[in-house]
């Protein structure tokens, strides 16, 4: 079951901050990256966020979340992370679709690090191509995609 998390609530925002450490944490060790901005964000900034944040649920379990920024123009996913037990479930695939389905923006973009292939294989295998690629202030190769509905 997905539904919208109130990051204003305290709890919530404690709830997302664990799933995003415990899901970051992984991805820092994938790509190789010691530094890992995501890995900096405390309670506080999700509490404090504009941000848009959906919550897959597996048995009362938050197992995976998205965040995402709206408008009509384009809804940018800012990140989708899963409960490392959770792993190849389909969950980050559902929360994308997710969002597709109920934010029918004109475009949707996404950047993952280049060497975080699970994210990359998700969203090419969503129909999102790649727009480009760059070198992050923190070194890390990352890669921007993009899908755009047709009119």
């Amino acid at each position: 079951m997905i539904k919208q998390l109130d990051c204003k609530q305290l709890e919530e925002s404690i709830k997302i901050h664990i799933l995003f450490q415990l899901s970051y944490t992984v991805e820092a060790e994938r790509i190789g990256c010691k530094d890992f901005p995501p890995l900096k964000r405390t309670i506080d900034d999700y509490n404090n966020s504009s941000s848009l944040f959906y919550g897959f649920f597996e048995n009362n379990a938050l197992a995976g979340i998205i965040e995402i920024q709206v408008s009509e123009e384009l809804t940018d996913i800012h990140s989708l992370v899963v409960n490392p037990k959770y792993f190849r479930c389909g969950i980050a695939k559902q929360l994308v679709n997710h969002v597709l389905e109920t934010h029918p923006s004109a475009c949707t973009i996404v950047e993952t690090a280049l060497l975080n292939t699970p994210a990359t294989h998700l969203y090419k295998s969503l129909g999102f191509m790649e727009e480009k690629q760059f070198n992050s202030a923190e070194g890390i190769q990352k890669i921007q995609f993009k899908r755009c509905n047709k009119a």
